[in-house]
């Protein structure tokens, strides 16, 4: 199985400028724990900001996100995979960086979403299949 048949290809992205507020909103909104942010330029790199980087930069913050940019928290740039990707290698790559989400980009555009979850469903759909 590709990458390109296990994405989410509806992402949810927010602006790097937004509030660390506004992402909360956004995700409780959505119904998502991360948000992908949006590049600030043709050559810039995506980034990705979770439900963890916010509850660490809360810590951090003594509680105050309103003083916090998703630029100021978000992790960038992050893993990014072809859509042609053999999910199997997908595995791997999460593994050894222990990431628990990857960005599909084909010639610096994003194309979708996987997570760790995604990955693990599709390995067991092809174990119990085959």
């Amino acid at each position: 199985m590709l990458v390109s048949n296990i994405m989410k290809r509806k992402v949810i992205t927010i602006s790097p400028m937004a509030s660390v507020r506004e992402a909360l909103k956004l995700m409780k909104e959505a119904g998502v724990k991360s948000l992908v942010t949006q590049k600030l330029h043709a050559n810039d790199a995506y980034g990705l900001i979770s439900f963890n980087d916010i509850a660490k930069a809360i810590i951090a913050e003594g509680g105050d996100i309103d003083l916090l940019n998703v630029y100021d928290i978000a992790q960038k740039p992050v893993l990014q995979v072809s859509g042609s990707l053999a999910t199997k290698y997908l595995a791997r790559l999460m593994i050894s960086y222990q990431v628990k989400h990857v960005l599909v980009i084909e010639d610096n555009e994003l194309l979708g979403f996987v997570s760790m979850t995604d990955v693990v469903n599709d390995l067991i759909d092809t174990t119990v299949t085959a």
